[in-house]
């Protein structure tokens, strides 16, 4: 223990918040702040064994209410010690200014001197801050008679408070003493007994109660409890000696009290355990006792509720076998061992799974599914006899492996609701899984049983769900999986769709083979592309095109109309919508291949009856009044059958609510200001076409897209320059090489189509191009822009105007031949959509016009080419005037 130390009159202050440090305490801080970093390199670092330093508790500003005695930098304690105010001469700006810091700083009026046992300096990188470590032993408390700041810390004046030689051996005298003091040693004694038994420490304790002096022992002991802050500043704040002791045998025998409960309550837990240890143990017995009476009730044991569902399941028997080995095993587990539970829900799993269960299909009238398909899509001739052929096979061969079909199309043309047409004209349970954005192969095969959380795959998970073996499922957004570092979920597909093997499908969680062949698959997408090459052959491409105008009209009048009506609440009583606004809402609020954007007007309008109607409710219900009160005269003649020329208003109803009446019974019908109203200002015009290409170097081509056929512009314009050709537009690879390939073309033909002067031989010379796609925010790829390239760059040197009711599609190569592209029946309905007349297609794409509708081709001139020439021949008014002669 530190030895009596003879304190200097000022003291370099450490202060510590909300913390405080008792003599004989011995504590290890580390400073990194300026302040405090001086105040240790200066008083302790310099001085070495010499430095010591006063430690004084500092209290938080929210808390400094309640502070019996504060003191305050630059002068004394607030209360209490009025008289060392006196002695220090404080002036009132002193105490002014020590009153605005109160806020701050909120200093104790004792603190504990103290010396460093450890002292570490340090440099922290790459800052290069000064930091100090150091460990502090408390030595004796004093009394802060005046606090003032020297440089960035703060020193003290001070007055000691430990207790001399002779104050002991008159202490030691007083009988009160001597008994707190034995009282103080019995209950700490007590203490160190009941830490060993819990800690199993050695007795080194005790023998500070032989050596250390009874008042260094009291503040030793407090110390080391983990009390208040309010407790530990009462406890520095005890100079009397018998009130130290009788505060600290208090604080010594609450925690001997707190850890006599705590062995309480381990105890009372242990014994719980045992207990519990105990029944678990009787209750085996007793199953044990009543197996051998044979009163067990197989009702209430669930692991035999279990075992009966798994004999009616109607497993194969391999799988059986693997059924019945899993059962005993779990039967000799415990419910409270951790594989109890993946056990039991993996066996319930294979209980529930329609190994043998099938909807028995009823037999297929292919005159019926027509029907079907008819009512419920409209158009689509050439998917319908597909199904059609299907359906076919499968009445004179139910047995047979049939292909899956795979529906391609643009979004809303109809995809999702022809596979649940193909279930219901089988009459077979329907199921839909969701493909997209799948990228782990665990959703197609399942988890494997040792990993936690472990779950089969969608196809197992669906089957079990429909509870038939035979079901329609629908794989839906097949081309939008994607693949990492959990695997290729189209690779997994690839056992699933192929007939030869998923008749034995193995689900990595259900580890033992599933029949799959009886389930008819049926799969959407929006594009081929991404779809992987094995993977697409073993699927028969169905494309489903965007619908014309006419079929739309069609589609909303007969199915899209009545369907929002009733979505609605409303009948051709409250709303009517001609034919007139559904052609007026396709051409100039929807440009799609589908019909979903159509919906969503036509509901539009609905809602926007609904609410008129709604707000005359009241009126409705006084037209329902009128007709109640008809006179005895018109029931007489009504039941005669007699004819009413007149209707009697009974006394009572007003001209307001007669008009109500009236008003409720005409139907809203839609017209053009109420589509302006309700849907805003048309979003398309046809004039759209004829302004973009009214200046020169502007050219209309068609593309193609997962949402069906589009209208692409491409724009050109020169500048002065260094003969560099400039691209925009989010283009692709492929589109660049075609722009490329375009450029040279046309500066080869710069002569023969007199685009330069005579004399002139670089047509770049001085000059840059830039071309651009408009949509700069769409990404964009492909080689069918390359005679619209072309177009676009003569348009632009010869500042000739494109013809605006002309639309061209087709590759070309470097010798001016036109290539044939693809997507051609979507970019022919894309540019009827628009209103184009005329559309340039390359010649050896005229096979594929057959699935172009009628009506379309009827509308349009189609144009074929077969040369780069022919192209520039129709693309403008009046021909290629400026061409002096072609190379053929």
């Amino acid at each position: 223990m530190a030895e009596p130390v003879e304190l200097p009159n000022r003291l370099g202050i450490l202060a510590f918040r909300n913390k405080v440090l008792l003599p004989g305490a011995i504590i290890r801080i580390r400073c990194t702040s300026p302040s405090s970093v001086k105040l240790v390199e200066q008083e302790l670092w310099q001085r070495e064994e010499k430095g010591l330093i006063g430690i004084v508790p500092v209290r938080d500003a929210a808390e400094s209410a309640s502070v019996g005695s504060v003191l305050y930098p630059g002068g004394g304690s607030d209360s209490g010690e009025r008289n060392l105010k006196n002695q220090s001469g404080l002036s009132d700006s002193r105490k002014t200014d020590a009153k605005s810091q109160q806020e701050a700083v909120h200093w104790h009026n004792r603190g504990v001197a103290a010396r460093a046992l450890h002292l570490s300096r340090g440099v922290e990188k790459p800052s290069g801050r000064v930091t100090y470590t150091v460990v502090l032993e408390g030595l004796c408390r004093f009394s802060v008679l005046e606090l003032n700041s020297r440089g960035t810390y703060y020193t003290a004046r001070i007055s000691p408070l430990d207790i001399t030689k002779a104050d002991m051996e008159q202490a030691e005298q007083d009988p009160d003493f001597v008994s707190l003091a034995r009282q103080f040693k019995v209950t700490a004694l007590e203490l160190i007994s009941a830490l060993e038994q819990k800690q199993k420490t050695g007795g080194r304790t005790k023998v500070l109660l032989e050596t250390v002096p009874v008042h260094k022992l009291a503040d030793i002991f407090v110390a080391s409890f983990e009390i208040s802050f309010e407790e530990q500043l009462s406890m520095l704040d005890c100079v009397d000696l018998k009130i130290r002791l009788s505060k600290a045998t208090e604080l010594v025998d609450r925690h001997l009290q707190s850890i006599r409960v705590a062995e309480k309550i381990t105890q009372k837990v242990e014994g719980q355990l045992s207990k519990s240890q105990r029944e678990f143990l009787l209750r085996q017995q007793m199953r044990a006792i009543k197996e051998e009476l044979g009163d067990n009730d197989d009702d209430e044991d669930d692991v035999a509720v279990l075992e009966r569902k798994m004999q009616s399941a109607g497993m194969p028997s391999n799988i059986w076998k693997h059924a019945q080995r899993e059962l005993r095993r779990l039967k000799k587990m415990q419910p409270q061992q951790p594989g109890y539970n993946s056990s039991r829900v993996y066996l319930e799993l294979l209980a529930d799974l329609p190994w043998q269960k099938a909807t028995e299909e009823h037999k297929l009238d292919l005159r019926a599914a027509k029907e079907r398909l008819d009512s419920d899509h409209y158009g689509l001739a050439k998917v319908k006899q597909r199904i059609i052929e299907y359906l076919a096979v499968r009445k004179l061969k139910p047995d047979a492996r049939g292909p899956v079909l795979c529906f391609v199309g643009p979004p809303g043309v109809g995809k999702t609701s022809l596979a649940t047409s193909i279930a219901a004209a089988l009459g077979r349970k329907f199921m839909r899984i969701s493909l997209g954005g799948v990228k782990d192969e665990a959703d197609i095969r399942g988890h494997r049983r040792t990993y936690i959380g472990s779950m089969p795959g969608r196809l197992i998970d669906g089957i079990k769900r429909v509870g038939v073996s035979n079901p329609v499922m629908l794989l839906d957004e097949i081309d939008k999986t994607g693949s990492d570092v959990r695997g290729d979920p189209a690779a997994a597909l690839l056992e699933v769709l192929d007939p030869e093997q998923n008749k034995t499908f193995n689900d990595h969680y259900l580890n033992v083979p599933y029949d799959l062949s009886k389930v008819i698959f049926v799969a959407t997408a929006n594009k081929v592309q991404p779809i992987p090459p094995p993977l697409l052959d073993r699927m028969e491409v169905i494309e489903l095109p965007g619908y014309t105008p006419e079929e739309k009209v069609k589609i909303a009048m007969q199915y899209l109309i009545p369907r929002v009506m009733d979505q609605h609440g409303l009948n051709s009583e409250f709303l009517q919508i001609p034919e007139g606004m559904v052609k007026l809402i396709i051409q100039r609020y929807t440009r799609e291949a589908g019909v979903r954007n159509l919906e969503r007007n036509l509901s539009a309008l609905a809602r926007a009856a609904a609410v008129k109607v709604a707000e005359q409710d009241n009126a409705t219900a006084v037209s329902k009044d009128i007709h109640q009160f008809s006179s005895p005269v018109e029931e007489s003649r009504l039941a005669e059958g007699a004819d009413i020329e007149m209707e009697v208003i009974p006394m009572g109803v007003n001209n307001q609510e007669i008009s109500n009446a009236l008003q409720v019974a005409s139907p809203l019908i839609v017209d053009e200001t109420m589509l302006e109203n309700v849907l805003g200002p048309p979003r398309y015009d046809d004039r759209e076409t004829a302004e973009r290409v009214s200046n020169p170097g502007v050219s209309v081509g068609l593309v193609w897209t997962a949402f069906g056929g589009e209208v692409q512009f491409v724009e050109a314009s020169a500048m002065a320059g260094k003969g560099e050709l400039r691209l925009t537009g989010q283009l692709g690879d492929v589109i660049k090489e075609s722009a490329q390939i375009a450029l040279t073309w046309v500066r080869a033909r710069a002569m023969e189509l007199n685009l330069v002067a005579t004399g002139e031989i670089n047509l770049m010379d001085g000059r840059d191009i830039h071309i651009h796609f408009p949509a700069g925010a769409v990404p964009k790829d492909g080689p069918s822009a390359g005679v619209t390239l072309v177009t676009a760059l003569v348009s632009l040197l010869s500042q000739k105007r494109m013809r605006a009711d002309t639309a061209m599609t087709g590759e070309m190569t470097l010798r001016g031949l036109v290539l044939p592209v693809g997507g051609i029946k979507d970019k022919v309905l894309a540019a009827h959509r628009y209103g184009i007349k005329r559309v340039i297609l390359p010649e050896r794409n005229l096979k594929d016009l057959v699935e172009v509708p009628s009506a379309v081709l009827t509308d349009l001139e189609i144009i074929y080419a077969k040369r780069m020439e022919d192209v520039l021949e129709q693309a403008f008014e009046g021909g290629c005037p400026w061409r002096q002669r072609a190379r053929l």
